[in-house]
């Protein structure tokens, strides 16, 4: 999800001294953070890790437009339940370090843990920038009443989650977020522990084992010529309608996972205004049983892979680079980002059936649009169907996300 935004209001400027690292205690200035006054503060805010992580080959940087409509209380569906403060951590007059507090009040409604969020964190690679970022989202959240922190999230479980703990040799796909290894071990000293891990599965569509796609095929053979099951693409004359209807099953199958959090209305539609431009309609897949939409699975062709060298900017000439990339450098990867069973067909001999339907069909369009990896991302590390489905077919993790939490 996508947001521009001055501070929570009433909340005051925070600073705090945090000791300088070890190794330089002798020399190094002390750490100032501040809550974000205005636009140059949030321009700061934004630019912040397309200076630190310029030089990294495997970052991607996002489309500055869409980091600032991240922080806009007008424009994110996120301010319609929840709050947000945002600090930068500076040193010497620089900013070295970033990060937002939230309470997702929608959270609080559903799971009644008193539980809030950190996110949106990037600094360098200094343990007292990690201390002042982190007690000021702690102190702040502490006032709010919460009694645990989590993240990072940025800024709910719907958008970016996780700290990347291992698969720092390749760039994330679309949707997906990227830190340096050493975000994982300054958590881990500040007192951060597991929370939850989620995985990311690859597999090249030459690799994947075939036998096992066929013999699922030929168990859904018979309620496929009983008219029991069957399977349909979008249809595009009607894309924002369909995918409602994939996001209303998304919001049925996803309610007992952990964590989870319905996609609200206007975050529907937002998400549907972002990937109409983007999303071909053969990579939206339902799943029919007894006639009815029973399952689907959303997949997005890896938009990283050409948006890498624009710099997080469009204007005022990249948006024609990415038109044209778009039409005559289609992305050669994938990534399967969301996938659904209704509660009623959980844990019975169709729910597999109507998966099975769906991946056979989504990697037959993948083959025809020349795709040659795909990744299936996120999954939670205890969703154990899931996981054993992408291994039976050939997929091997490639990549793993932390969620970290510390009480408060």
């Amino acid at each position: 999800m996508l947001m521009n935004s001055a501070r929570t209001p009433g909340a005051p400027d925070i600073a705090y001294a945090a000791p300088a690292p070890e190794r330089n205690s002798a020399t190094a200035s002390p750490i100032e953070v501040t809550a974000l006054r205005g636009r140059r503060d949030r321009d700061r805010f934004v630019d912040l890790p397309y200076r630190l992580h310029r030089d990294d080959p495997n970052w991607v940087p996002p489309l500055r437009r869409d980091m600032h409509r991240l922080l806009d209380r007008r424009r994110n569906p996120f301010f319609d339940h929840g709050e947000a403060c945002f600090w930068l951590a500076w040193r010497d007059g620089v900013p070295v370090g970033r990060i937002s507090a939230q309470v997702n009040h929608l959270h609080l409604e559903t799971h009644r843990d008193e539980t809030g969020n950190f996110g949106l964190l990037e600094a360098i690679d200094d343990q007292a920038v990690f201390t002042a970022l982190q007690r000021a989202a702690e102190n702040w959240l502490r006032e709010r009443g919460m009694r645990r922190i989590l993240g990072p999230y940025s800024l709910s479980m719907n958008d970016d989650i996780g700290v990347l703990v291992s698969g720092f040799e390749t760039p994330p796909m679309v949707g997906m977020p990227y830190t340096p290894p050493y975000y994982a071990d300054r958590l881990v000293a500040e007192g951060y522990a597991k929370a939850k891990d989620l995985h990311a599965l690859r597999v090249t569509l030459a690799d994947i084992v075939t036998r096992h796609l066929h013999q699922l095929e030929r168990v859904t053979a018979r309620l496929r010529a009983e008219g029991r099951i069957a399977v349909r693409p979008l249809d595009p004359a009607r894309f924002a309608e369909e995918m409602q209807l994939a996001l209303d099953i998304y919001n049925e199958a996803w309610t007992q996972n952990w964590g989870f959090l319905p996609v609200t209305e206007r975050e529907a539609k937002q998400i549907i205004d972002q990937l109409a431009p983007v999303l071909p309609p053969q990579s939206v897949v339902f799943a029919l049983a007894d006639g009815e939409p029973a399952a689907m699975l959303v997949a997005l062709p890896n938009l990283n892979e050409i948006l890498s060298d624009l710099g997080g900017r469009l204007f005022p000439i990249n948006w024609l680079k990415l038109l044209w990339r778009l039409h005559f450098r289609k992305p050669r990867t994938a990534r399967v980002m969301l996938t659904g069973v209704r509660q009623r067909y959980r844990r019975s001999a169709l729910s597999m059936a109507l998966v099975t339907l769906m991946l056979g069909e989504i990697l037959d369009a993948a083959r025809r649009a020349n795709i040659e990896m795909v990744e299936f991302s996120w999954i939670l590390e205890d969703n154990k169907p899931s996981l054993e489905g992408c291994h039976a077919i050939g997929a091997q993790l490639d990549k793993l996300y932390r969620i970290y939490s510390k009480a408060l």
